[in-house]
């Protein structure tokens, strides 16, 4: 199965840039076999980010440096970027800083690569929207210095005002056996009946699918998924009830956890009134790459069996810390 975005055929599962260069990876030669796992298998829908690693060194950057040595790859990507933060994370979204932020992306990434589309991380809630926000990505759309724009995190009111005014390409949500508010909150079904595809990061719950966290010792003590209130060993241990539901599941059909997860939003797609939707998990390593691109195909009643786990299990703690569940609208 393949889509199209922004007039190019991606696969049905797509890769997430952030782990390279925020961790995991160590060197460029690793970062490189992961990137060209992830081609070989399909998943040539690359999400990276402005603040995905230093102002110095970040998955734009690090892409720069792949294009470099592997410059016949350059057309087989496409790229959604996000941007549009300021040096504490919080979304500065007004025209001079979107403006700043496209430009910045651009130039680090080099003239090699391609932006498919641009979005800003957040929605910035001291500035409109639309007049300020979208209307200067879309600036650099109709001048072609990128192929157009995508919306991250923001609610099904938002998408609709914004498709009645910009021709929007994609919009990005978490989305995961951990997160399934995206199906009862108006977002997918927004993305539906707009025929926008759903950018779905997280789809491994922040790697607790994955199936390699037993416990919080697995976890080094710097690793940034500490921040996060569902690591915090109260709720730790609470989460792991759903790993090991679905685990039962994965043993009985030959697939790995992380498998199975990936599947689940796949699958959502297949759901009446769905809209496409692309889960982008990231790894460093290779090997870890090629398993999360395998597709798994799951069956009506192993769907049927998911719902009834996520029915008695209530995922413990929020999504982000307090300050930044502030800025997400949707």
């Amino acid at each position: 199965m393949t889509v199209q975005v922004t007039g190019k055929q991606v696969g049905p599962i797509g890769f997430g840039l952030m782990g390279l260069t925020t961790g995991g990876a160590q060197t460029d030669e690793q970062r490189f076999a992961a990137i060209k796992a992830a081609l070989e298998s399909g998943c040539n829908y690359f999400n990276g980010g402005e603040f995905y690693g230093t102002p110095e060194e970040n998955s734009l950057s690090m892409l720069r440096r792949y294009l470099a040595a592997h410059p016949e790859d350059a057309d087989r990507i496409v790229l959604n970027v996000k941007g549009g933060l300021g040096p504490d994370m919080s979304p500065a979204g007004s025209r001079k800083d979107v403006a700043k932020s496209l430009d910045n992306v651009l130039r680090m990434l080099g003239p090699q690569g391609r932006i498919a589309q641009f979005e800003v991380g957040r929605k910035d809630p001291n500035v409109d929207y639309e007049e300020e926000t979208l209307a200067t990505i879309d600036e650099y759309v109709k001048s072609g210095k990128i192929g157009g724009i995508s919306l991250s995190e923001v609610s099904a009111a938002t998408i609709r005002s914004a498709a009645e005014r910009f021709k929007i390409t994609a919009v990005e949500t978490e989305l995961s056996l951990f997160h399934t508010d995206p199906l009862t909150n108006g977002i997918l079904e927004a993305c539906g009946e707009l025929d926008i595809p759903v950018v779905a990061y997280s789809p491994l719950g922040r790697g607790f699918l994955g199936g390699q966290l037993k416990s919080l010792d697995d976890l080094p003590a710097n690793d940034r998924k500490r921040i996060f209130p569902r690591f915090h060993e109260d709720n730790f241990y609470k989460n792991l009830e759903l790993v090991r539901a679905v685990e039962g599941l994965a043993k009985r059909k030959g697939c790995t956890t992380g498998q199975v997860a990936i599947g689940w939003v796949v699958a959502m797609s297949r759901r009446p009134g769905m809209p496409t939707i692309i889960p982008i998990p990231g790894s460093s390593k290779a090997e870890r790459v090629r398993e999360n691109a395998t597709v798994v195909q799951l069956t009506d009643a192993e769907l049927q069996e998911i719902d009834e786990i996520l029915k008695t299990f209530v995922p413990a703690g929020p999504r982000y810390p307090d300050r930044f569940m502030a800025y997400v609208e949707g």
